[in-house]
């Protein structure tokens, strides 16, 4: 279960929330959560028969919606690490589109699974948190009666709290990927993996 919703949770807290083009968000990573844990229920519950009935059109608003909320090239160079040094700006972006591109089909559907009957509670601020990384931590009821802990990583860029990793349960995303694709890098280099992964020629384990 924890592999399943494991990038899911975060669409589910981060997806419809406002975001436009290069105008700044304003709002503090806590205000983020929260206002978007608010609504996204209710948006689901609204629309769950048309995107279930039509999964590209889910897929699509989540590119619109969610990612201008992610530091998409970021999360890149974390998941590459010494691996992606030296890599180029062009190679950077068409590596983290790939990426993206990736984890929007395999985990949007998933979404739908999110239903009102469950909870979500953003608990207390703790620990030194910093401009640099601010983390927020939830806890999500699942259908067991368990709670999942889920902790989200932002840092403050130009346009904003940009969110760059999910850890559920002290598996973090960046590093679940890393540990899997930075070795492929290293090997067959950025170009060739990056087309790789666009073929559907890299399985990424969860």
């Amino acid at each position: 279960m924890m592999k399943k919703i494991f990038i899911s949770v975060l669409f589910l807290l981060l997806f419809n929330s406002p975001a436009s083009g290069n105008v700044a968000d304003e709002r503090d990573p806590v205000s983020i959560i929260k206002e978007a844990s608010s609504h996204i229920l209710e948006s689901l519950d609204s629309r769950r028969a048309e995107f279930t009935e039509n999964p590209e059109l889910l897929r699509n608003v989540v590119r619109d919606d969610l990612l201008p909320l992610i530091d998409l090239d970021y999360s890149a160079r974390l998941i590459l690490g010494r691996s992606g040094k030296g890599a180029s700006a062009e190679q950077l972006s068409a590596f983290s589109d790939a990426m993206s591109s990736v984890l929007i089909n395999r985990y949007a559907k998933g979404m739908l699974e999110f239903r009102s009957s469950e909870q979500l509670e953003v608990l207390p601020m703790k620990g030194n948190n910093t401009e640099k990384l601010t983390r927020v931590r939830t806890r999500l009821k699942l259908n067991s009666g368990k709670f999942a802990p889920v902790d989200y990583a932002f840092h403050m860029t130009d346009q904003g709290w940009k969110a760059f990793d999910v850890t559920v349960e002290g598996i973090s995303y960046v590093i679940t990927f890393r540990n899997q694709i930075s070795p492929k890098v290293q090997a067959e280099g950025i170009d060739k993996v990056t087309a790789d992964i666009i073929a559907g020629n890299v399985k990424l384990d969860e």
